[in-house]
């Protein structure tokens, strides 16, 4: 979850909106790679999550983070919430989950190394305390009322609007994990193009990462439970969004669409103030009833951008948001899946023929099918299996073309990365697949050998 945005002055012109977005254009030159990802801490005797505070906390592991590593913590009415060093930062998802938000980076291989380091530090303190991590789309076996809710006044108000719209959302913050990649645009057209990509191939993403079969010590019948959870938790905010498959989308488009999501709250003085289902129309009006009179500044705007979630999120980058959190070699696949798609224009031109005949139905179809059955799904006479094969293919020369070395130009380039993709589509099995057949193999149904067997 995103932290409070700082800086920009009032919003004075209504295309101040559009701007904001626009700003994000950058000479390919500049283009970066910003990998997040999310993972469950548990007590290693008990298996439970971890509370906030005690020996063995979140708190514990943030402290130990910044003492040991060098972070500089990030405070909410007294308590550590999250840490910064060089560009990144740690935050914590509203149950608990640790969560890497990476720096803007040129190539996978800083990533990757960005993504190992992290990993590395925070065992080396998980692992003094009793504390595990590990990397699942949905928590296995944990239930609602184990899961605290960290303090944070953005979870609060999220979680008690999210008990009045849908059925799944205080799910999604407790007991789902992701990998996301966060990448740039270098003009309107190219967002287009990619933002369009990005949402059409999603359903992909989500079905080579899919990695959550278990939900509360059972069987789910979906591979990717998180996906599931998403399609029930607010359909203001959330989805497939079609208007993004319409002539003249851009930048204008994406603010109107913004603008008429609820709001969540609005950031002062350190203060979450209670916004709950109002406007941002009204608020630009001077008419927003939690500040009546007041009217809002482009930091604002940038807040209310975060609380929209739509299966690929527009900002001043691109989010890419349907993959599941997974083990430790996929972390570094999905920004080489996203990165080889987008980052060379002829790979991203053989992705948007690939797509651009679908209609929105079948795009929605596809997104739910690849959470119920990852690779084998098949939807209007698409085989995912096969697209996604063709898909990894083009990402696969997208990364030759871009040839960025690594290991001191030792490597050429990034494809390696797509490796676990490779054998998901040569094999046909993606993480979930794995999952059950140990738990209906050589795990006799013990759920719990999840822990030991697949943490990081």
């Amino acid at each position: 979850m995103s932290i409070p945005q700082s800086g920009g002055g009032p919003i004075e012109r209504h295309e101040q909106l559009a701007e904001y977005l626009a700003e994000g254009c950058k000479p390919k030159d500049a283009w970066r790679i910003g990998t997040e990802h999310e993972k469950f801490g548990y007590c290693q005797d008990t298996l439970k999550p971890l509370p906030y505070e005690g020996e063995r906390s979140i708190r514990a592991v943030l402290e130990g983070l910044r003492d040991r590593f060098g972070w500089s913590p990030v405070t909410e009415g007294g308590h550590i919430i999250g840490l910064e060093k060089d560009g990144a930062n740690v935050s914590l998802e509203p149950g608990g989950a640790l969560e890497l938000s990476g720096a803007p980076l040129e190539t996978i291989h800083q990533t990757c190394d960005e993504v190992n380091d992290h990993l590395r530090e925070v065992k080396s303190v998980a692992d003094e305390i009793g504390v595990g991590f590990i990397g699942l789309g949905a928590a296995p076996i944990w239930t609602h009322d184990q899961m605290p809710l960290m303090p944070k006044g953005r979870y609060k108000l999220m979680d008690a609007y999210m008990q009045r719209v849908g059925t799944m959302g205080t799910t999604m913050m407790r007991r789902t994990c992701t990998v996301q990649v966060n990448l740039d645009f270098g003009s309107e057209a190219d967002m287009v193009q990619k933002f369009r990509v990005a949402l059409a191939l999603q359903p992909v993403a989500t079905a080579l990462f899919a990695n959550s079969p278990f939900f509360e010590g059972k069987i789910n019948g979906h591979k990717s439970w998180r996906s599931r959870v998403w399609r029930d938790l607010d359909a203001d905010r959330t989805g497939m969004l079609p208007f993004v498959f319409e002539d003249g989308f851009g930048f204008e488009a994406y603010a109107d669409y913004a603008l008429d999501v609820p709001m969540y709250f609005v950031y002062r003085n350190g203060v979450y103030v209670d916004a709950l289902g109002q406007s941002f129309r009204d608020f630009l009006k001077g008419e927003l009833p939690a500040l009546p009179g007041e009217k809002p500044t482009l930091s604002d705007w940038a807040d209310h951008l975060t609380t929209i979630f739509p299966e690929a999120r527009l900002k001043k980058f691109i989010e890419m948001r349907g993959a599941d959190g997974g083990p430790w070699r996929r972390l570094c696949a999905l920004p080489a899946f996203w990165v080889g798609l987008t980052y060379d224009q002829g790979a991203l031109d053989a992705a948007w023929d690939l797509v651009k005949g679908w209609d929105a139905e079948t795009r929605e179809a596809l997104r739910i099918a690849a959470s119920v059955e990852g690779l084998q799904a098949q939807v209007a006479g698409i085989s995912m299996h096969d697209l996604a094969r063709e898909v990894v293919q083009i990402a696969e020369a997208g990364l030759a073309a871009r040839a960025m070395p690594g290991a001191g130009g030792l490597i050429p380039n990034e494809t390696h990365f797509l490796n676990a993709l490779k054998e998901s589509v040569d094999n046909g099995q993606v993480p979930a697949d794995e999952l059950l057949e140990r738990y209906n193999g050589d795990w006799g149904g013990n759920l719990t050998r999840i822990y030991k067997e697949y943490s990081y």
